[in-house]
């Protein structure tokens, strides 16, 4: 038994408390005892096959007595309820039964009322058909008096510049004027004038008002409001309330044709016209409305260029009130639409006054207007934008900007140098390097890549672009709005419930065109405004944008080029072509609005703002233009990429093509040409007694090469604004360092002509004797690390090599030595200024790779821009171009190292085939040292300022080694020697020691080393054979058993040498 079931069906029996034990007996019973269809059979069988047959009567018998007593108490509590219920039934029966004789009667009633009125209908016909009359005289009176006030009211809403209200209330009049009983009213006719007046004038206040709000002049245009007055002059709602609207709506009989919406929808991608167009352009959160969607992707790609993002890159939220301007307007689904709208305050305003036009019927002649102001307006802007960056240039007075009058005795308009002055030196380091670069240059300091004119120039051309960015965009939105309408209207055209509804439109023949006002024609002419801008920093003449680009280049090569010309006749070929609206303007437009477009424009008096203008601006003016051709591009629709592709950035791009870097080259490769083959260009110049290895303090570098250096600077810093013609500039640079190299071989080679330190470089043997030595390694040091100059056993026997090798070129002649002071230094100075040159090559190569290669991976991560810049790294040839420096200026050094150990060899060999059988004690060495020491001395004192303590070390770092050996071998040819012989080559041995320790680069332990080994070596013949013989055996390997043999050869005065001495010292050796 489911005592569940139970207490669910007996649970709400209102059973008292004292009497729980009933529910708990309910609970007992079976739920089939509370069945809707109970059967009894299956208890009846139940009892009868049960054991206990008395005892399940009995249960039985206690459930029917509990459910008696349940029954009884339930009976009692709803006994008042059930006699209430009675009571209640029984008056409602009572009153059905006096609703039907009522009814009885009412039946009887009717009909004798329809008896009466069937007597009377044709009397009650007339006062009916009457009272409508009277009612419609009423109407129209009301009406009439209605639109006696409507000029006023109009004039008071243009003055409030309430003008969608006073177009709605103009047209809506115009209406009820046509309407049927009011055309043949003569007091009407007035007002019928007047209205037709004031058409005019709304037409023109809309118009002035949209010339003002497309160049950012209006009140509600995007550069009037910032931000902040966005937020804070978001626009209130209107003055009725949305409840009283509807509680009072207009009669139908009185309503006015229902002038429809045609801004309910957007522009899409594809110039379709779709639902919830202009709400789409902007980002909106926190909104329920379903209709509105997040377009940031439509955004960026310019799909809706009616919505501006901000520098945040979110697009600004903007509240869903109804704009002021709109505050008299009678409620219809423009307004609606626009309390909808998310779009920017600027973007509902241009929707607005272009709404107005569109119910005037007046969008052909505001369209003519626009296009017949568009180009002086654009020319005005400009002009107004220089005149405030002039003042404000003006006011700086702490910058002194330099002005091309400064160097009008060196530069011509242009910046192109008619010639190579050679410089003199200066006293002061600065004041030279800075003149260096004003006479090797071809272009003045301030016009350089890095210079005032150019950061000037692309400022001043940013900063023009940028708000021409922003009218344009305005153009855009209006030309959009137009395009949108005028399909719609097509589509109702095509529509005949639509064409018959669609009054305004047929109102005026004009509506069917824009009067040739469209995206294209805005950005055409527009573009072309910039162009003359640009041609006016440039001073581009006509010949300089006509000519062929060859011929141009030979001309710029041969004299300077012409003068502007200004007189209106001639100009530049533009890249795009336009035609001015006056052309194809309507004549019935306001002679107010017209201006001579084809008259003569003046200038934008750029040189007020400019410390220069020239060609050589064009590298400054390449990257805002191509800036402001990817926004454009990004602002427009595909159909319109073609326009953009041969606009602006085609003009410039093959003006730096045909013209500048042509012309450029010619000054560039004649600027470089001047630099190196001027006799200064190799002259080497001091600035002091000690090397200073920075240029800005006075590093001697040769000038052509220092010239060759700043203008292959100046080429890559073109090249930098420029990415797109990276790889020319960079050939071209690869292109004169290579002439520079030739031209420095030639003057090494000039230098080196025929001489023995020349060959030798040459020779495999002894290239590859000076590769192994350990002083190679100082070739490729930087100059702050000092050499270690103790030789080691594996140096010694490398040096023994190369002293073996070269004196075995004895005698030496001295034709076949560099005696001319002037071309060792040209060698020290060529290697530093060499060393320098490819150093700076290179470091300019790392940052110029660098540079390009952001460029690149930034085009590689941004493939919607619709510009591709091509871009370079590290091009190998500048790495090649520096080691080729390197070797040469290597190969300087070894033949300066060599030159100095030879002139060492032609000096000590005055010691062979002599004699020094001295009768007196000599103070002075011989003459030949004093010659050698006064000569090393007076060249360290001359390379000292060309040449760094390191590569002096390796200059002269040689000297000791083959002097310490060629001493030792002439013994070998000395015929005789006595001991104050010993003493005067001793005395030679030191102050050859003591000239090479002035030099502060070399060790003078090292020299010391070496120079002491000769002096014992020479003592030893003051030693008798006895004692030379335990010196040997305790000193075998001092010097070699050739050496020590020659100890015996020689003849010594006094000292005897026994018959087998050499025996004896063979044998000593052999153990």
């Amino acid at each position: 038994m489911s005592s569940g079931r139970a207490q669910g069906i007996f649970d709400g029996l209102p059973i008292p408390a004292d009497k729980a034990y009933l529910k708990e007996g309910l609970s007992r019973i079976d739920e089939s005892w509370a069945a809707s269809r109970f059967d009894s059979l299956p208890h009846v069988v139940h009892i009868l096959t049960s054991k206990d047959r008395e005892g399940e009567v009995q249960f039985l018998k206690e459930q029917s007595d509990l459910v008696e007593d349940v029954v009884d108490e339930v009976v009692h509590v709803y006994h008042h309820g059930f006699n209430k219920a009675i009571q209640n039934y029984s008056q409602i029966l009572r009153l059905f039964s006096e609703s039907a004789e009522s009814i009885s009667i009412l039946k009887v009633d009717m009909a004798n009322a329809k008896k009466f009125l069937g007597s009377r209908n044709k009397q009650l016909h007339q006062l009916w058909y009457r009272s409508l009359t009277l009612r419609h005289v009423l109407t129209l009176l009301d009406q009439i008096e209605s639109v006696s006030k409507v000029p006023a009211r109009i004039e008071k809403l243009i003055a409030d510049k309430q003008f969608y209200a006073a177009v709605q209330l103009q047209v809506q009049s115009m209406l009820v004027l046509e309407r049927e009983g009011l055309q043949v009213v003569g007091a009407l006719q007035d007002i019928r004038s007047e209205l037709a007046k004031l058409r005019g004038v709304l037409f023109y206040k809309v118009l002035e008002d949209l010339h003002s709000h497309l160049y950012n002049k209006g009140e509600f245009s995007s550069a009037s409001l910032s931000i902040s007055e966005m937020e804070d002059q978001v626009l209130n709602a209107t003055a009725i309330d949305n409840s009283v609207n509807s509680s009072q709506p207009l009669s139908r009989r009185t309503r006015l044709v229902k002038i429809e919406n045609h801004f309910g929808g957007s522009l899409s991608a594809d110039g379709s016209y779709r639902p919830g167009s202009i709400d789409d352009v902007s980002s909106f959160e926190g909104h329920d409305d379903d209709s509105v969607e997040i377009a940031e992707n439509a955004v960026s790609d310019g799909a809706f260029p009616s919505a501006r993002v901000h520098a945040d890159g979110n697009i600004k939220k903007v509240s869903r009130q109804m704009p002021t301007w709109l505050s008299s307007a009678m409620p219809d689904e423009f307004l609606e639409s626009m309390k909808k709208s998310d779009a920017p305050l600027y973007v509902k305003y241009s929707r607005t006054l272009v709404e107005c036009l569109c119910m005037l019927g007046k969008v052909a002649a505001a369209g003519a207007v626009l296009c017949q102001r568009l180009r002086p307006t654009i020319h005005e802007i400009i002009i107004s934008k220089v005149k405030v960056l002039a003042v404000q240039k003006s006011s700086r007075s702490g910058l002194d900007l330099v002005t091309k009058k400064d160097n009008s005795d060196i530069y011509d308009s242009s910046g192109i140098l008619d010639g190579l002055q050679v410089l003199k030196p200066k006293s002061k380091n600065n004041s030279s390097f800075s003149a260096t670069q004003l006479v090797v240059s071809p272009v003045s300091p301030i016009m350089t890549p890095k210079g005032a004119a150019q950061s000037a120039a692309g400022e001043f051309l940013n900063s023009i672009l940028d708000y021409i960015i922003c009218i344009l965009e305005n153009h855009i939105i209006v030309g959009e709005l137009l395009e949108s309408k005028l399909s719609q209207q097509a589509d109702n055209v095509l529509t005949p419930k639509a064409a018959s509804s669609d009054t305004v439109w047929g109102a005026d023949s004009e509506s069917s065109q824009t009067g040739g006002f469209n995206v294209g024609f805005s950005l055409t002419v527009i573009q072309s405004e910039c162009q003359q801008l640009i041609c006016e920093i440039l001073r581009a003449t006509p010949e300089a944008a006509t000519s062929d680009a060859a011929v141009q280049t030979s001309r710029l090569g041969k004299k300077n080029p012409a003068k502007e010309k200004r007189d209106g006749s001639e100009g530049l070929s533009f890249a795009f072509r336009f035609t001015d609206a006056a052309a194809s303007m309507p004549k019935r437009a306001s002679q107010g609005w017209q201006r001579g477009t084809s008259a003569q424009q003046e200038g934008y008096g750029t040189s007020a703002v400019l410390p220069d203008q020239g060609i050589y601006l064009a590298a400054s003016v390449y990257r805002p233009v191509v800036q402001f051709s990817d926004k454009v591009a990004s602002m427009l629709h595909q159909k319109y990429s073609q326009l953009v592709n041969d606009g602006l950035l085609a003009f410039i791009e093959k003006f730096l093509k045909d013209h500048f870097l042509p012309a450029m080259f010619v000054d560039y490769r004649k600027s470089i040409q001047q630099a190196i083959s001027s006799p200064a260009a190799f002259r080497p110049r001091a600035n002091g007694s000690v090397y200073k290895p920075l240029v800005e303090n006075g590093r001697p570098v040769l000038q052509g090469l220092l010239a060759s250096n700043m203008l292959a600077k100046e080429v890559l810093g073109w090249a930098h604004l420029m990415p797109k013609y990276a790889n020319e500039l960079v050939e071209f640079v690869q292109t004169f360092l290579e002439r520079t190299y030739e031209r420095c071989r030639t003057s090494y080679t000039e230098a080196v002509l025929e001489k023995q330190s020349y060959m030798l470089i040459g020779r495999s043997d002894v290239e590859g004797l000076m590769r192994v030595h350990p002083s190679n390694a100082y070739l490729r040091k930087s100059h702050d690390q000092s050499p270690n100059s103790f030789p080691d056993a594996e140096t010694v026997e490398v040096e023994l090599e190369i002293s073996e090798l070269l004196l075995g070129l004895r005698p030496i002649k001295q034709e076949h030595l560099i005696r001319d002071d002037h071309k060792l230094i040209l060698l020290a100075s060529l290697s530093d200024s060499l060393e320098y040159l490819a150093d700076s090559v290179e470091s300019v190569g790392d940052i110029f790779g660098t540079s390009f290669s952001k460029t690149a991976d930034k085009n590689l991560n941004n493939q919607a821009h619709r510009h591709t810049r091509s871009t370079s790294a590290v091009p190998p040839s500048f790495t090649s171009l520096a080691e080729e420096y390197r070797r040469l200026a290597i190969d300087c050094l070894k033949v300066l190292r060599l030159e100095m150990q030879l002139e060492t060899i032609f000096h000590l060999q005055e010691m062979t085939n002599r004699e020094y059988l001295e009768d007196q004690d000599a103070e002075e060495p011989d003459d030949f040292i004093i010659s050698l020491a006064t000569q090393i001395m007076r060249r360290d004192e001359e390379l000292a300022p060309f040449v760094s303590e390191l590569k002096r070390n390796y200059i002269f770092g040689g000297i000791s080694s083959i002097a310490a050996n060629a001493s030792i071998k002439a013994l070998a040819e000395i015929r005789s020697i006595n001991l104050l012989g010993v003493q005067q080559i001793c005395r030679n041995s030191i102050a050859l020691e003591q000239a090479l320790a002035a030099i502060p680069s070399i060790n003078s332990e090292a020299v010391q080393q070496r120079l002491d080994r000769v002096r014992t070596y020479y003592e030893l013949l003051n030693l008798p054979f006895e004692a030379l013989l335990a010196f040997i055996q305790e000193h075998e390997y001092l010097f070699t058993q050739k050496e020590y043999s020659s100890l015996l050869k020689v003849n010594v005065p006094g000292r005897e040498i026994p018959a087998d001495a050499d025996k004896r010292i063979s044998g000593i050796s052999s153990h």
